[in-house]
Order: structure tokens, then C-alpha cells, then sequence
């Protein structure tokens, strides 16, 4: 079995730490959300955590982990009587972002259900996390249903498998911790809710705690055993901490001016719901656990907001997730309760925070990496080309809800809210046989199939003699995610200030609309004599804004640059994710200027968008009362369509949505 890199160990990170150890104490805060660049110890972190927990009693022989105290009445594997059980180490049970429904939730076999009438279950991920952590790397990543699956379990505490009026249910009470790279994608706002806290955590730019790192990975990459056995000593103190503080926590004492605080400060930063609330008054109840006092001080109440509150702030995929400190020292000073005056600000073991109980003195100074460490928009975007009359960028316009534009057909690609398309998930449509393991039955078709032989096996009794041979696949459609790929003409033609800003605002409108369909997003832009890649292909429609929101203007039109541009841009992401089908959103007027007839060689390398059949539709943002039309010629060239400006809105006067399709040859 593998060593874990020791939690104390962790150099730095002391928010990431302590939002750990306060689940630990008091699991009811509701996990953690850990956000941050690679390489920045999260995964180690969290893995090193279930090392601290202490053992936990179950019911022997129990694959569900019932308490032996208070054993589940509805255990499938029950009913158990309450009394003596045995002890074993708290899980971690890490869920793949890869990972399928049933591997999650368990499997049912539909095949004995029906032909013996017995419940065959096979417990899932969810079943081995009961009362344990379970840790996703990649949580942003996550596929559509199983995050359903993971906020509905999370609700109830429960899981329910159910096939074809087959059910199982068991309970799933579990510490949620996710880790997640932001320039991978924003996690939508149901799960976001869900996790009790939030850490931003960023490398060091201290060189000695850096060379810290370093030296402690490598001590351990050579022996781990070895290292871990000289942070023995320091694990087992948090560990007895982590147990006193549990210990001590139903005595702590949160008064009515530290609930005044809190909901004061929830109400002053305007999050929605009262969760929000619920969660600081239980994080600030760890807190004073964790410092070994019974009274929850006003710097308990701090810690809490900055902790539970940045990620509730969020209103659209955009925002970055942060909080006015000196808001809330404002509103925490305007509502201070007089239960909570003259703090001792000393006291308990390592004063409020705690530091995460740990003794290296080699700690970063707080608040040294966060925002040092994340690139701004500016600083990560692609050179651009220089050009005659080059502009400042324009801010852009309020974005505006659009029409729906769909890839016409029905793809396999991942799931999504975009085109139609094969999924596990959505409306039935037919049946087949089954491919592998019966996952989807079709019950109708089953009993069609088994009906006719039903004299030649013998039956007679009331059921139905069902074979393997006899079961049905149901097919589902659904709607997958595609990739949308917008190549915005950033020349002359379109420098005006008004018309620029309207057109990034309609960008900025179909980059929402991407996040809420859960495509991925890629982002090429053309003016002066070439095209760049501002964005390869990603699922971060936040980082297509801002990279949008830096674009300056100016210079001629390559136009047919940019279409090649963005040609090759999907040529290399078809090798790399052939199932997701492209959407090309061409954003310009249709002008071609610069080199030898370049309206021209635009119209060939349009031509290659039709040859391979890649749905595509044309922003047209010409202007004036004299109009040329080009936009709508260039849209013909590709085998697509062309909207205006104004026909993208969806409250727009054209009247119904418009699918992308492609014009008849």
C-alpha cells in the first residue's frame, strides 16, 4: 500500500488546511471546494486528510458502513441490530470524473430482478463513501447525471437505484471535497452551493518556501516510509486535536450577536438562500472548537465569511469569485454583539484560525499567492498581430439571452444542453439488443421478445420466463455539448467603438449561452495581415471573456486567414475528441481586404467548412443604411446560415429559434 504524503507536511496553504480540518472536526460545514492552478498540493492535501479521521465504528460484514449504534433501517443489507460492531479507517473514496452511473450509484441486475425476482445489488461508489470522504479531482469536469446523481445524494443523505420499478436504496452521508483548475471551466451553480466552503490556493512567490517544497517532495519521492515516519509525531497531535475539538464542539456556545453577524453579513454581500447563513453559523462553531474555546468570538465570524462566502457571490460564470474584506469588516463591526466584546484574540491552543495545527515556521506570509499567482486576462492572451489604426479595446456590451443555434443531426458526443444526440440520458426512442452489461431496459420490448416462447420453456405459472437472449437496450436521445469555435474579425471595418462594443457583447452573450450548454469553447481572431488562436479549444468560457474582453482592433481584413486558422484549429481537435461536433460562429461584415484577391481565397477556404461538413453560422454585424451583403455570400460559401446582430437576440422581432443548418447544395 502506498505511504500518503503526511498532511503536516503540506508547506504553506494554511487556508486550504484549515477549511480541511474544519470538516474534519464538524462534517455538517458540508466539504470543501479547493480552486487553484496546477501543481499546488490540492490533490496531496486532501489525499493526506483521511490519514487525520479518526476510526470509524460500523456494523461487521456491513458493505453499506452501518453505524452500530444507530444502524440504518432500510440497509440492504440489514436489518441489523444495534450493539457491538467493529472499527476500521475513515475512506476516501475518489470518484473518477470518467466514472459511469452505475459505478457510482451501484448496480442493479435487471436480468435476476425480472427472471428470479430477487434484488441483486452491487453496492457503488457512493455506498463506500457513507460516514468517509469522497474526493473529486476535476470536479468542474464532471459529467451532467452524475453530478445530479451527487446533488441528490447529498440532499438526502440518501441513495436510491431504481430500474424498471426495481429499487434499492441506501444511506449516503459523506464529506464532499472537490478540487478544480478555473482555467479547465466553472463549476455550475447547483453543485457550487452544495460545497460548504471554497479555498483559492496559488504557488508560493517566496523563494525560500518554494525551495521548502521541493525539498520535502523530493525527501519523500525517495523514501516515503521514511518521511513519513518523521512526521509521525506531528500527525498524531492533530489527531488528537482533530478529537478534542469534536469532542468539545457541542458545548461551544454561538451567540445571538455572532448570529447577528451572520446574518448580517449574508444579507450585506446578497447571497441567495439561507444556506449560505446555516453554513457560516457551523463553520464558525469549528472554529472555536478548533481553538479549544466554547464561545464563538467575532474573528470566528470572520474566518467563517471568507470561507463560505466568496463562492455564493457568483451571479454569472464570469464573475471571479471573491469578497470585499473591507465590506465585512464594516458589517461585522456595525452588528457586533455585545456577547462577543473584548475577544482575547490568544486565546486556545493557536488562536482562532489555528493554522492548521501545524508547526513550520517557514509559512508564506497569508494572502501572499492568491492573487498573485492566477494570470490576469491580459497577461495570458495570445500576441497580437500589429495593424494600421490599431484601437484600444472595447469594453462590451450588457449581454443579452440568444437564440439557440444547434449543430443539425444526431451526434454521440459528450452530454450537454446543445444539439441533438445518443445518451444514456433523455427520452426513450426504440430498443436494441445489448452491448456488454443491460444498463437501460426497455421493459415493453423485453416482454415482446420473450412473449412468443413462453410455451416452448415451459411456463406454467403466472411470470414470465425471461432469457438473456430476450432483454432490451432502451435507446435514449437526449442533447450533447459541442464545440463552439468563434472567429471574430478584430480589422478596421469593425473599429468603431459602438459597433465593437456590440459585437463583443453578442460574443459575450453566446459565450454565456456556451457555459449554460456545457460546450467547450475555442477562440481565433484575425485582423491586420494574420490570425491568432486567443483560446484553443476549452471548456473555460470564462477565460474566452476575458480574452475577448483584451481584443483590440485595427488594421486590414484576412479573412481567409482566419478561416484557415480556425480549419486547423478543428482539424487538430477532431484527433483529440472526435465524438464532440464543432459549431463555427463567424463574428465580421464579410469584407476581405489585404494581399491578392482576398475575397477570393476567403471564398476557398470557406468551401472547406462544407467539404467536410462542419455546421457553421454567420454573425452579421455590417451596419449603415446601405448594406452589401457579404456576410450572407460568405455564409452560402460554407454551407451555413447568417443572423444579424439583432436576430440573435431571442426576444428579437425575427420571431422563432434558428438551427444552424446547412443550405441546400
Amino acid at each position: 500500500m502506498t505511504t500518503p504524503f503526511p498532511f503536516t507536511a503540506v508547506v504553506g496553504q494554511d487556508d486550504l488546511r484549515l477549511a480541511l480540518l474544519l470538516n474534519a472536526v464538524s462534517p455538517a460545514v458540508g466539504g470543501v471546494l479547493v480552486r487553484g492552478e496546477k501543481g499546488t498540493a490540492k490533490s496531496t492535501a486532501v489525499r493526506a486528510l483521511s490519514a487525520l479521521l479518526p476510526e470509524v465504528p460500523v456494523v461487521p460484514g456491513c458493505r453499506f458502513s452501518c453505524d452500530p449504534a444507530s444502524p440504518d433501517p432500510g440497509c440492504p443489507d440489514g436489518p441489523h441490530e444495534a450493539g457491538g460492531g467493529a472499527e476500521r479507517p475513515a475512506r476516501m473514496v475518489e470518484l473518477p470524473v470518467g466514472a459511469s452511473e452505475d459505478r457510482l450509484v451501484g448496480a442493479l441486475d435487471i436480468e435476476r430482478a425480472l427472471s428470479e425476482g430477487v434484488k441483486a445489488f452491487e453496492p457503488g461508489l457512493l455506498a463506500d463513501a457513507h460516514r468517509g470522504i469522497l474526493y473529486v479531482d476535476e470536479v468542474n469536469l464532471l459529467h451532467d447525471h452524475l453530478v445530479d446523481l451527487l446533488l441528490d445524494a447529498a440532499a438526502m443523505g440518501a441513495s436510491y437505484v431504481e430500474r424498471e420499478g426495481v429499487s434499492v436504496r441506501h444511506a449516503a452521508r459523506f464529506l464532499l471535497v472537490g478540487t478544480m483548475n478555473p482555467e479547465e471551466g466553472e463549476l455550475r451553480p447547483q453543485l457550487l452551493d452544495r460545497f460548504g466552503l471554497t479555498v483559492e490556493v496559488a504557488a508560493s512567490r517566496e523563494p525560500d518556501q518554494r525551495v521548502e517544497v521541493v525539498r520535502r517532495r523530493l525527501a519523500y519521492d525517495d523514501d516515503p516510509a521514511a518521511f513519513a515516519a518523521r512526521w509521525a509525531e506531528e500527525e498524531v497531535a492533530v489527531r488528537a486535536r482533530i478529537v478534542a475539538a469534536r469532542e468539545l464542539l457541542p458545548s461551544v456556545r454561538l451567540g445571538d450577536g455572532a448570529l447577528r453577524q451572520i446574518a448580517a453579513t449574508c444579507a450585506a454581500f446578497e447571497v441567495d438562500g439561507m444556506r449560505a447563513d446555516i453554513v457560516m453559523a457551523r463553520t464558525a462553531t469549528a472554529l472555536a472548537a478548533w481553538a479549544g474555546r466554547t464561545d464563538v468570538l467575532a474573528e470566528d465570524v470572520r474566518q467563517a465569511a471568507l470561507l463560505a462566502l466568496p463562492h455564493r457571490r457568483r451571479r454569472n460564470p464570469f464573475d471571479a469569485p471573491g469578497l470585499d474584506e473591507d465590506k465585512l469588516d464594516e458589517t461585522l463591526e456595525e452588528f457586533g454583539g455585545s456577547d462577543d466584546d473584548d475577544p482575547d484574540p490568544d486565546s486556545g491552543p493557536d488562536g482562532p484560525g489555528g493554522g492548521g495545527g501545524q508547526p513550520e515556521p517557514d509559512d508564506a506570509p497569508q494572502g501572499d499567492g492568491d492573487t498573485a499567482a492566477r494570470p490576469e486576462a491580459g497577461e495570458s492572451g495570445q500576441p497580437q498581430p500589429s495593424g494600421a489604426g490599431e484601437q484600444s479595446p472595447a469594453p462590451a456590451s450588457e449581454p443579452f439571452r440568444t437564440k439557440v443555434l444547434s449543430v443539425p443531426g444526431i451526434g454521440e458526443g459528450a452530454a450537454g444542453r446543445r444539439s441533438r444526440a445518443r445518451t444514456e440520458h433523455g427520452r426513450t426512442t426504440g430498443a436494441r439488443r445489448p452491448r456488454g452489461a443491460l444498463t437501460k431496459l426497455h421493459l415493453a420490448a423485453t416482454v415482446q421478445a420473450a412473449a412468443p416462447h413462453q410455451r416452448a420453456r415451459g411456463r406454467s405459472g403466472p411470470g414470465l420466463v425471461v432469457r438473456r437472449d430476450d432483454l432490451r437496450q432502451a435507446t435514449r436521445e437526449g442533447r450533447e455539448g459541442n464545440l463552439v469555435l468563434f472567429v471574430v474579425d478584430a480589422s478596421g471595418s469593425m473599429a468603431a467603438r459602438q459597433r465593437m462594443s456590440a459585437v463583443k457583447g453578442a460574443v459575450l452573450s453566446l459565450l454565456l449561452d456556451a457555459y449554460q450548454r456545457r460546450d467547450k469553447v475555442g477562440l481565433v481572431t484575425f485582423r491586420g495581415t494574420a490570425a491568432d488562436v486567443a483560446l484553443p479549444p476549452t471548456s473555460s468560457v470564462d477565460a474566452a471573456a476575458a480574452r475577448l474582453e483584451t481584443l483590440p482592433t485595427g488594421g486590414r481584413t484576412p479573412l481567409a486567414a482566419g478561416l484557415l486558422r480556425a480549419h486547423d484549429v478543428l482539424r487538430v481537435e477532431r484527433l483529440r475528441d472526435p465524438a464532440r461536433r464543432p459549431l463555427v460562429v463567424l463574428v465580421t461584415d464579410g469584407r476581405a481586404t489585404g494581399g491578392p484577391e482576398p475575397v477570393a481565397l476567403a471564398g476557398r477556404a470557406a468551401r472547406l467548412f462544407a467539404a467536410d461538413g462542419v455546421a457553421s453560422v454567420v454573425v452579421d454585424c455590417e451596419s449603415g443604411p446601405v448594406r452589401l451583403g457579404l456576410a450572407g455570400q460568405l455564409a452560402g460559401e460554407l454551407g451555413g446560415t447568417a443572423v444579424t446582430l439583432d436576430e440573435l437576440r431571442a426576444d428579437s422581432i425575427a420571431g422563432l429559434v434558428k438551427d444552424v443548418q446547412r443550405r441546400a447544395a
